[in-house]
């Protein structure tokens, strides 16, 4: 029996101290509709086919080296947002943070990397076209998905 193949990541699970928060906090540095909600409990933030789901009691210390990445179509937008909040980034390079519970954050644009939507997908998300970098293109043509 062979083993299955690894297709993609369908959500990523926050715990956080108080769902009506985490929905504020979060839309302060970026624009999204909920999928839904259960209760005062669980939300769910929608990334066109893909979504992240916020779960209420997180009880663990922050993080440190385990993190996830959320792709922006303007990470250095969310950079500026961060600072203005007076949330502790970086000034250039790499786009890192911790939310108020602890969930280590990294944001990447989606022009300079691989991950790659369906033009059907970006044009429901109301992103129509967004183009890659000539390197992530360059990196795409090489593994035969360009």
């Amino acid at each position: 029996m062979s083993a299955a193949r690894l297709v993609g990541i369908n959500h990523v699970a926050l715990e956080v101290g108080d769902i009506d928060e985490a929905i504020a906090w979060y839309r302060r540095f970026f624009e999204f509709e909920l999928r839904g909600r259960i209760g005062r409990r669980m939300a769910f933030i929608d990334m066109g086919d893909q979504f992240i789901a916020l779960s209420a009691g997180r009880s663990q210390p922050p993080d440190s080296a385990r993190h996830f990445g959320l792709v922006v179509d303007d990470k250095e937008a969310v950079r500026a947002a961060l600072r203005e909040a007076d949330v502790p980034v970086a000034a250039s390079g790499s786009l890192d943070f911790h939310d108020p519970w602890g969930n280590n954050v990294q944001v990447v644009d989606y022009r300079e990397i691989q991950f790659t939507k369906a033009p059907t997908v970006l044009r429901g998300m109301g992103l129509g076209e967004l183009p890659k970098s000539d390197s992530a293109s360059r990196e795409l043509r090489q593994k035969g998905l360009g």
